[in-house]
């Protein structure tokens, strides 16, 4: 956004300000979400925010799955945007490695009404995917950035013909375009291994967006 608006000669501040203003307000819940996130939890950035979870909500309603998947719950703030777009009787996976913020996220799908909709997994999602016997419609990967590559091996068997992948941070903050990335940095190579591999995969059709971070949209054929 601020490179676009840079383009045109305009005030990346006053751009936001004019996409605030012309979006449907954050739903109270999630606002309070976020608020208790910021106070309560470390790394408070990993959250998605108003504008990432209203696209999130968005896709999910497009989409109107019956199953989805998402690995990396954090604050569950993206899982409750995702729900939204559930069928009856829809059923939403979420596996979160951090035990110690469990509770918090059980706060935060109740306090949204949606835990009857939501299974929680606490652990390695690479160890869990395996044991969860679903056929999804859509999948969210915002875990380990040096995992996405074994997080996308794990779930494209698990993908229904036609369903949805959503892959969040692939540029990294730009980090991707480093050709000598250091070995201490296996977030940036795991994020380029990743697009790469997507890239190449023909069992897909893909689109980088660059929005927030960027986001990867994938399709199975």
């Amino acid at each position: 956004m601020s490179s676009y608006s840079k383009n045109i000669g305009i005030n990346s501040d006053d751009l936001d300000m004019y996409i605030r203003d012309h979006s449907s307000a954050e739903d109270p819940v999630l606002y309070d979400l976020y608020r208790r996130t910021h106070l309560k939890l470390y790394h408070p950035r990993r959250s998605s925010d108003h504008f990432a979870g209203q696209f999130l909500s968005f896709i999910s309603q497009l989409v109107k799955p019956r199953r989805i998947l998402e690995i990396g719950t954090y604050s569950g703030y993206g899982s409750i945007c995702l729900a939204k777009g559930l069928v009856a009787e829809g059923i939403l996976h979420t596996i979160e490695i951090n035990d110690e913020i469990e509770d918090f996220i059980k706060e935060s799908f109740s306090n949204a009404r949606i835990s009857d909709r939501v299974i929680l997994h606490i652990g390695d999602a690479c160890e869990i995917i395996p044991t969860i016997d679903e056929e999804f419609d859509l999948i969210f990967i915002d875990g380990n950035k040096d995992q996405y590559s074994k997080y996308f091996d794990s779930v494209i068997n698990k993908v229904k013909p036609g369903g949805f992948i959503i892959a969040d941070n692939v540029l990294w903050d730009g980090k991707v375009l480093t050709d000598n990335i250091p070995n201490n940095d296996p977030f940036t190579k795991g994020i380029q291994l990743f697009n790469n591999k997507i890239q190449a995969d023909k069992r897909v059709e893909n689109l980088l967006l660059p929005l927030y971070d960027g986001l990867m949209m994938i399709r199975k054929k």
